[in-house]
C-alpha cells in the first residue's frame, strides 16, 4: 500500500520512475564510460547521447533526465563493462546490440574525431556483447560517414 502511495505522490510531482534492471541505464552507463575512454566528456558527446536515447527510446524530458542520472550514476560505480553489457545483452537481441554499437560510435564522433581509448572501449563492449569485428567496423563508417555528410553540408551552407 506505501508503495502505490508513493508512486502517486512522485507521479504528481513529476518524478519520472526507473525500475530496477532497466537495461536502458545499462546503456546509458556504456554510453558514458565510452564517453570518458579518451579522458574528456564534451558537451558535443553528451547532446549527441541524449538525442540518440531521447529518439531511440522516444522518451519525454522528465524519463530522459532520470534515466541520465541513474545511468551516470551507475557508471560511477562500475568497476568494468562487463556490468552493463552482461544486462544488454540478457535484454538485447543481436540486431539491438549491433545497433547499440553503431550508436556508441555515433556518440564518439561528435566531436569531430576519435582517440585510440575511444577505439579500445567500443571493441572492448562489442567483444563483450557478441557483436562481430565487421559489424563493428561497418558501424564505425557509418558514424564516420554521418559526419562527414554532416560537415560536407555545412561547408555547401557557408559557400
Amino acid at each position: 500500500m506505501f508503495e502505490r502511495f508513493r508512486a502517486f505522490l512522485e507521479g504528481m510531482t513529476g518524478s519520472a520512475q526507473i525500475e530496477a534492471g532497466d537495461p536502458r541505464v545499462a546503456v546509458i552507463g556504456l554510453c558514458f564510460q565510452v564517453m570518458e575512454a579518451d579522458g574528456a566528456v564534451r558537451s558535443s558527446e553528451r547532446r549527441k547521447m541524449r538525442a540518440l536515447i531521447k529518439d531511440h527510446y522516444r522518451l519525454d524530458d522528465a524519463v530522459l533526465n532520470a534515466l541520465i542520472e541513474a545511468g551516470e550514476n551507475a557508471e560511477s560505480e562500475a568497476i568494468d563493462f562487463y556490468r552493463f553489457t552482461s544486462d544488454i545483452k540478457r535484454h538485447l537481441s543481436e540486431e539491438q546490440r549491433i545497433e547499440l554499437v553503431g550508436m556508441l560510435w555515433e556518440i564518439v564522433y561528435a566531436d569531430g574525431s576519435h582517440s585510440e581509448m575511444e577505439d579500445h572501449a567500443i571493441w572492448r563492449i562489442a567483444d563483450l556483447l557478441g557483436v562481430s569485428g565487421r559489424d563493428r567496423v561497418l558501424k564505425r563508417q557509418e558514424a564516420a560517414a554521418k559526419i562527414d555528410m554532416v560537415e560536407e553540408n555545412e561547408a555547401q551552407q557557408g559557400s
